[in-house]
């Protein structure tokens, strides 16, 4: 038999890793709601063990908390919450200030919360002293979509950038469309996430200014890349669009973000070239996932997929001298068959009327982008949110990193599925 304590520290154990892989998935390319539903429901499984521990669970996690213990900070914040227990938060927020680099597990916990649980210690986030509980405060009304009030005009004032930045994302989730004026004066901050997130905010206000600084970030690798490519092909005119990507595939340093923004422009004119890049290892993945994003088109049920996987390694190996250390961004999208492919295009694409944007086989549309929320992969959904937001300007965005539960439940799937 299995010691009690052996238990608890397994279900530790595996909440923290699961956290901290449901973290990946929400931005990964082959996971859908119903995965991340899974993925979701396993943390919890392990959480309720730490829950029915009652003392003891915390009592195991916190002696591992450590500089860079994401997860570990994740299960003790959510325990914490849960039991209302003020000195084990007051000690957790000691740790965070001495180890930052745990603020996203305690983000993740703050997400993770109902937000009856955790909207009583908001308003003494935001009225600390400290930057830090700003971040934190702003950041919970973000992801729960509740809109914390004229403080988030005293927030946009904030002489610390973090919480500049977190204050013009907090708003832009929210369609904070009173406070546009305000997040404009931020454009050009000096601070990077600053710049990106005013301009991201605004440009999903309707703001044609912040298209040419999200264009800039969109040319840039980094964590802001992806986020920019989808807001500025959602809000901006086909014409430019094609325009600017035309230069980007032309450049081989920009090919692989030009082939991503040819499968979020949707317009399948593009499907032929796609098809040839698929013949050519470093950019073959990413032009299969656009010809996906266009068509509709599942490569691995559709037997689409090369039966023999090409001998091609974009990723760090074993090899300590090897300066290489950049993960393949394209490791979990499947190697497609460019003559399999070329066959199902000619015999599907007449389907498909060039000028017309798509997205999964449907033509942009409020219908289209709410359908692949529904049943799209995370980033094909990311780029839906972005997409459906022009059609419901007053709503706030959708939450594509939200618990699958309460996801489901905004596109009323809990009838099928509830929590």
């Amino acid at each position: 038999m299995v010691p009690i304590s052996s238990m608890i520290e397994q279900h530790a154990e595996e909440a923290c890793f699961l956290i901290l892989l449901h973290d990946h998935a929400v931005r990964a390319p082959h996971y859908d709601l119903d995965d991340l539903s899974k993925l979701d429901e396993r943390i919890d499984a392990h959480l309720d063990g730490l829950r029915i521990a009652g003392s003891t669970g915390l009592e195991t996690l916190l002696p591992q908390l450590g500089r860079h213990t994401v997860g570990e900070m994740f299960a003790s914040v959510l325990l914490a919450f849960e039991a209302a227990n003020a000195k084990v938060l007051s000690r957790l927020s000691e740790h965070l200030r001495s180890a930052t680099e745990t603020e996203r597990g305690y983000l993740m916990a703050l997400g993770w919360l109902d937000w009856e649980r955790v909207s009583p210690w908001i308003e003494r986030m935001l009225a600390s002293p400290e930057p830090l509980f700003h971040r934190l405060g702003l950041a919970a009304c973000g992801m729960h979509r509740q809109n914390p009030g004229p403080i988030l005009l005293t927030e946009l004032a904030h002489a610390d950038p973090s919480v500049l930045a977190r204050a013009a994302r907090t708003a832009g989730e929210l369609r904070r469309r009173d406070l546009l004026p305000t997040i404009r004066t931020h454009r050009l901050h000096e601070n990077a996430a600053t710049r990106f997130w005013a301009n991201w905010a605004t440009a999903q206000m309707g703001d044609e200014q912040a298209l040419e600084p999200l264009r800039q970030f969109a040319e840039q690798p980094g964590e802001f890349q992806y986020r920019a490519l989808c807001v500025l092909l959602a809000w901006q005119e086909r014409e430019p669009s094609v325009a600017w990507i035309r230069q980007l595939v032309q450049d081989p340093r920009d090919r692989r973000i030009g082939i991503q923004a040819l499968g979020l422009l949707g317009d399948p004119v593009c499907v032929p070239w796609l098809i040839q890049q698929m013949s050519d290892l470093p950019y073959a993945r990413v032009a299969g996932e656009a010809f996906s994003l266009i068509s509709g088109a599942d490569l691995a049920l559709l037997d689409l997929e090369l039966q023999t996987l090409p001998d091609f390694d974009a990723g760090p190996n074993d090899d300590p001298e090897d300066p290489n250390v950049v993960m393949d961004p394209d490791e979990n999208l499947p190697w497609p068959d460019p003559q399999a492919i070329d066959g199902w295009w000619r015999a599907n694409g007449g389907h498909f009327q060039v000028g017309t944007r798509y997205m999964l086989g449907m033509a942009h549309s409020e219908h289209s982008f709410q359908q692949a929320l529904v049943r799209g992969q995370q980033r094909q959904r990311i780029a839906a949110a972005c997409g459906i937001a022009r059609y419901r300007p007053n709503e706030v965005l959708f939450p594509t990193s939200a618990p699958a539960w309460r996801q489901k439940r905004l596109l009323g799937l809990t009838a099928v599925f509830g929590r």
